[in-house]
């Protein structure tokens, strides 16, 4: 037979059957140690849970095969894993991350940087000149890309960065989390690690928390990673680990149906006379729009922002009256939500006062439409 495809793989977990029992559902394994033999060795060739749980092999080496990487690790956030990487840097290390990203993840870095453990720069995403003359001038161990980034959705060119840096000498992770790897494969483009916040589409139904790293090869930092994850004891617990799998499986199906109603959100309301504007790559009009075609396949993202006429009153009126859309935190769930994320952000946010979040899930579009047009109200 020919190699199976990503859909495949993902919908039969690999394809793993336990033993002896043949279960089609993959057991939980929730034991933290693992007896010896009589003789000291270990036959099933384990210690301790920390970093040798049978739970993380199957979702790992799905990840790591949707990924197109050497290998995959989980980790019991996203903040937990983009941290991990971070810290497997040489103390004062140059990082170069996009202006436009996850806030926690800013937030984070720039209070590292304060404290002097590392020093950092900023880009701006959507200027592929600028960020190579900034890597040439004074080339940083690791660019961080996020794209489309989070709340504004620009797009910066992987493949393009991904040359400028190598010719640096510099690492490249990518932050993945809204594209997955059905859309978008950052290694097969030039990147050294993509970051997941798997608690959003990874999983898919806003009951775990979770985050996961792939590498293209190994290496001397990669090895810090696995060293820090079973040290620190930064590591997911083995029902999160089967409920990570059980969601991954319908991975496939839930973007595809996420990105088609997204699409069709952004094309109905872009030119509405209630907003300011239609924040989405999949709109010919987005800035970003040809780069996305070109490094995303089968759409755009589940993920969209609408800027209100009227500014933040008129937005935060807005969320009020959606009755569909549910108001919280997160994104990439089966259920849509919506944030006024300026709000979420607080003092320093970056995100413009009239912007609503908007994450798609799976129901029937004309609902999300409806609810939406209703709670725009009159023009």
């Amino acid at each position: 037979m020919k190699p199976l495809s990503p859909d495949t793989l993902a919908a039969q977990g690999m394809g793993w059957i336990a033993e002896p029992s043949h279960d089609l559902a993959p057991p939980i394994h929730p034991s933290s140690t693992f007896e010896r033999a009589a003789d000291g060795s270990y036959p099933g060739g384990r210690v301790y849970a920390r970093d040798q749980s049978p739970a993380y092999e199957q979702p790992e080496a799905l990840l790591a095969a949707l990924e197109g990487g050497h290998e995959a690790l989980l980790f019991p956030s996203g903040m937990a894993a983009a941290t991990a990487l971070i810290q497997a840097l040489e103390p004062g290390a140059r990082v170069l991350a996009p202006r436009a990203m996850y806030w926690s993840l800013r937030n984070w870095l720039q209070e590292l940087a304060r404290r002097g453990q590392i020093a950092l720069d900023f880009y701006d995403n959507t200027d592929g000149e600028a960020l190579t003359a900034l890597l040439g001038t004074l080339p940083p161990r690791l660019l961080w890309i996020e794209t489309p980034a989070n709340p504004t959705w620009e797009v910066t060119d992987i493949a393009a960065a991904c040359a400028a840096a190598r010719a640096a000498g510099t690492l490249v992770a990518v932050d993945s989390t809204v594209p997955t790897p059905v859309l978008s494969r950052p290694l097969a483009l030039g990147a050294d690690f993509v970051m997941h916040s798997a608690t959003k589409y990874l999983n898919g139904h806003s009951d775990v928390v979770a985050g996961a790293l792939v590498c293209r090869a190994d290496s001397p930092v990669w090895q810090r990673v696995r060293q820090n994850r079973a040290q620190g004891g930064a590591v997911l617990g083995p029902f999160e680990a089967w409920l990570l799998l059980r969601g991954m499986r319908t991975l496939h199906l839930r973007v595809r149906q996420s990105c088609a109603a997204a699409q069709r959100i952004a094309e109905t309301f872009q030119a509405d006379p209630r907003l300011a504007a239609v924040l989405y790559p999949g709109l010919p009009g987005h800035p970003g729009h040809a780069v996305a075609a070109a490094q995303m396949q089968g759409g755009f993202g589940g993920m969209l922002s609408l800027r209100v006429v009227g500014g933040e009153a008129a937005a935060v009126a807005a969320i009020g009256r959606l009755q569909v859309f549910k108001r919280a935190t997160s994104l990439g769930s089966v259920e849509s939500l919506v944030e006024h994320r300026a709000s979420v952000e607080g003092p320093g946010t970056l995100c413009p006062p009239d912007l609503l979040r908007l994450s798609i899930g799976i129901e029937a579009v004309d609902d999300l439409i409806a609810d939406l047009d209703q709670a725009l109200g009159a023009s």
